[in-house]
């Protein structure tokens, strides 16, 4: 057998010379500390590896070891409220071991391997099991009950099972025979290569929202579940506030959220905020269906590259189940300047800005793998992909923030002047879009009201006259408008700062239902329309904003509790009356 040794470090890049015995894309331990890496490239001559650790200490002569098969996760009990890094490496016991920072070549195994778990075996002897059926269950968290399935590559008949009890992820639950005969142990566990998909019964189309409770989102740019979003920002824009706030809220069964090259005191305050949050759903800490992936930017480059990865593979893990989850990545530019620099030392032609030029197959790959699905158990499931995106100076036209833009139906830019001016969330209702409006018109029919889309296409029509009648503001001043187009700029500001502009800190404006969203949307369309009957009556506009409605709209949002939509009709009387009094005089 041919020895492998290292002939030169670069970084993370270890090369290889001579004939060995690796394969492509193997996962492999380098040197006498055994860090973990990947072979990433291979000809008759050499092989090159990227280390997932720090290389410092390596020296040409070690001997890298092979392990016969792909860089995988651990997937089964044990996950949720769990921390990892990039290669899924449990951070808390990681500090046990090695103190606050991590050691070189402390492999930890992913699971507990001694915490034991109420498990129900579910599979009878006799029973023939597919890919992806459940064989056995234990509750995970007190909200989320994980089902252990058949690995997607196995199939056969049950021929033993334990009894219901206490196991841990190791322990054998039930045991299988394929159609050769042979025999395969059932444990609570399973591996699975993070940068193969993994398979479904049946793609569906996206035709049911992701409740954020966001208005500027759920109203004006949603998102489908099994869909992909690309939230561009500069610096200082509220990429990460805008992130919690989604994972803190949206209506996933489960969240992963990675952190891909994040400052440390990001993560920690995800870390903290999460542990204390309480679950509007369960009542119970929000961490019992959440798991963070801590990768910063202090961390190895080459595992931040992998963190993507090890997230969406947990995502689909939970899918697989009948779950729906929803992954935030932060941010996707982190990951593909771990892209450039590995690709910088692999000396490949850069391509747009120094990126290699793979990088738009790369981004490709990982947003595809969002999807609403038919699992192979038959379950309804779904991965909802949200990927942070940080380009240099606000430039949304560089490489990465075109390059999702291709791959992603959602794109919620965030605004400079809009952040500084404190208008959170800062997403601009001019450059942002969404997809899947049309896709998702039926579901809002249904399930909110009738009128729910043609409330939201007013809305939209109004900012857009607004964005046009500023440029004319901005030349010759507001005096010169007609009383129809100054109407116009006063309902804009409603709109603007008593719809879009939400406190993510004021209990009542944190999270909107869909139901209060409408009503806004109602009553402030039920001004507009009343006051453009007075405007049309030659009442000076000067009258209608000394009723002092416009002002009560902007307010709205705090003065109407979530538990007291009746008092929109209220406001609708009103309107009501005050325009009718003015009317008449």
């Amino acid at each position: 057998m041919a020895q492998n040794l290292i002939y030169s470090i670069n970084g993370p890049v270890v090369t290889i010379k001579g004939k060995t015995d690796l394969s492509m894309m193997e996962m492999v331990y380098v040197g006498d500390n055994r860090l973990v890496g990947e072979v990433i490239r291979m000809n008759s001559e050499a092989a090159t590896i990227q280390v997932y650790e720090e290389t410092s200490g390596l020296a040409p002569g070690q001997e890298v070891y092979a392990t016969g098969g792909p860089l995988c996760v651990t997937l089964g009990p044990g996950i949720l409220r769990n921390i990892y890094d990039g290669i899924q490496r449990p951070l808390p016991a990681l500090q046990n071991e090695s103190g606050p920072f991590i050691a070189r070549g402390c492999n930890m195994p992913s699971l507990d391997k001694t915490a034991k778990w109420d498990v129900t075996v579910t599979a009878k002897v006799g029973d023939a099991l597919k890919p992806g059926d459940i064989y056995a269950t234990c509750p995970e968290t007190p909200v989320i009950l994980h089902k252990c399935m058949v690995a997607p590559d196995l199939a056969g008949e049950v021929t033993w099972t334990a009894p219901n009890g206490q196991y841990t992820v190791t322990d054998t639950v039930a045991k299988l025979r394929d159609k050769t005969g042979k025999e395969h142990e059932l444990t609570l566990c399973q591996t699975w290569p993070i940068r193969r998909p993994r398979p479904v019964g049946q793609r569906m189309p996206a035709q049911r929202p992701l409740i954020t409770g966001m208005r500027v989102v759920d109203t004006m740019f949603p998102i489908a579940k099994g869909g992909a979003a690309a939230i561009p920002g500069g610096f200082g824009t509220g990429k990460t506030m805008t992130q919690h706030q989604l994972a803190k809220w949206c209506d996933a069964d489960i969240i992963i959220y990675v952190g891909c090259g994040e400052r440390g005191n990001e993560m920690t305050q995800a870390l903290t905020e999460f542990s204390e949050l309480v679950d509007p759903k369960t009542g119970r800490p929000l961490t019992d269906r959440t798991v963070l992936i801590a990768n910063t930017s202090n961390m190895p480059v080459a595992a931040r590259e992998a963190s993507i990865y090890t997230g969406i593979t947990l995502a689909e893990y939970y899918r697989d189940m009948g779950y729906h989850t929803a992954m935030m990545a932060d941010s996707t530019s982190r990951w593909a300047e771990a892209l450039r620099e590995i690709s910088g030392r692999l000396e490949e032609m850069p391509a747009d800005e120094g990126y290699p030029a793979y990088l738009p197959s790369r981004l490709a790959e990982f947003y595809e793998r969002a999807g609403y699905v038919q699992t192979q158990n038959g379950q309804e499931g779904s991965v909802t992909v949200i990927g942070a995106v940080s380009p240099p100076g606000a430039d949304f036209s560089e490489p990465v923030t075109q390059n999702t833009k291709r791959f992603t139906r959602c794109f919620w830019a965030l605004d400079k002047a809009l952040a500084y001016a404190r208008h959170y969330p800062a997403i601009n209702w001019n450059t942002s879009y969404s997809e899947y409006l049309t896709d998702l018109s039926p579901w809002y029919y249904d399930n909110v009201g009738p009128d729910f889309m043609s409330c939201r296409e007013q809305i939209a029509s109004i900012l857009l006259q607004e964005t046009s009648l500023m440029e004319i503001v901005k030349l010759i001043g507001s005096d010169v408008l007609p009383d129809d187009q100054k109407l116009i700029i006063e309902v804009a500001r409603v709109i603007r700062v008593g719809f879009l502009q939400q406190n993510f800190f004021h209990d009542q404006d944190t999270y909107v239902s869909l139901e209060k969203q409408l009503k806004m949307m109602r009553v402030i369309l039920h001004l507009y329309e009343k006051s453009q009957a007075l405007v049309a009556r030659q009442i000076p506009i000067s009258k209608l904003m000394r009723l002092g409605l416009f002002d009560k709209l902007v307010k709205m949002k705090y003065d109407i509790p979530n538990d007291q939509l009746e008092k929109f009709e209220e406001y609708e009387a009103e309107i009501d009356q005050k325009t009718s009094e003015l009317l008449r005089n």
